[in-house]
């Protein structure tokens, strides 16, 4: 499932195709959301955003497009009317004079008024966006220690939305591992030094991965691994989907586990409880 970095670099590659310009014509291809489509043709996007793991496309008459791409959706960016040869459903066109936003697969779409955004099943339960300008590491200490956090394994705990928007499954591998942390470990378990770590790359590794296009591993090993021949998947994390390969630490082999019913890879000797 993309998670808030790759959210963000659609809603950006979205945004340079619609933002400010006139939607001269909306398509769904949803049945239940047909009739919403003449009250967005016409209308001007004034906003397109990422909330975590959502994508948020506002129209200057007070109206939004809510999409969550899920597992198995994605956005495509073109010239006006050009449409990319693929087999997936073609669920949301967006087309102005110029460009067309396309969404391709994704079933969780609603179209909301500003007033109903708060009251979104989804949306409403979002705690801060990992990626928001003014998050810092003071502020994600107080979340880890706050009551209904304090006592939750890490493992759990950083994939709930509610606790930070936008970390999914491959960041909190990296994160854990960058942190030196089991996903066993609780924050309430953390001394202060531990705490610092775990946030800071709670910040710094979605930041890093969206200004790299999903790289969290370290940006010159990445970049020596892909010079040697590595795939890109090969060379962007430090455990995620590494299961048995050493561990660039210590040389150990990365492990699996299930943790909120997820796979999580770790290193034992690096991530000891």
């Amino acid at each position: 499932m993309p998670e808030g970095p790759e959210i963000r670099r659609a809603a950006d590659s979205v945004g340079a195709a619609i933002k400010n310009r006139i939607a001269v014509e909306v398509r769904f291809g949803l049945p239940r959301l047909k009739p919403r489509e003449a009250e967005l043709r016409g209308e001007r996007v004034r906003e397109v955003e990422s909330r975590g793991k959502a994508m948020l496309i506002r129209f200057a008459n007070g109206l939004n497009i809510y999409s969550h791409n899920q597992l198995y959706g994605r956005w495509h960016t073109g010239p006006a009317y050009e449409f990319p040869d693929s087999r997936r459903q073609l669920r949301l066109a967006i087309h102005n004079r110029e460009h067309s936003a396309l969404l391709y697969s994704a079933s969780d779409i609603a179209v909301l008024e500003d007033e109903a955004l708060a009251e979104h099943p989804f949306l409403r339960r979002l705690g801060p966006d990992v990626l928001a300008a003014g998050l810092s590491e003071h502020q994600v200490i107080e979340r880890l220690l706050r009551p209904e956090h304090r006592r939750r394994q890490l493992g759990g705990l950083l994939t709930d939305q509610s606790f930070l928007a936008g970390l999914g499954n491959y960041l909190r591998c990296e994160i854990l591992f960058v942190a030196g942390l089991s996903p066993r470990a609780r924050p309430q378990d953390c001394d202060p030094e531990r705490l610092e770590r775990l946030a800071g790359a709670i910040l710094r590794l979605p930041r890093q991965s969206y200004q790299t296009g999903g790289i969290t591993n370290d940006r010159q090993r990445a970049g020596e691994l892909l010079a040697q021949g590595a795939s890109f998947e090969e060379a962007r994390f430090f455990v995620f989907r590494r299961k048995g390969k050493p561990c660039y630490r210590c040389g150990g082999a990365i492990e699996r586990v299930m943790a909120n019913g997820q796979p999580c890879y770790f290193c034992p000797r690096c991530q000891a409880p």
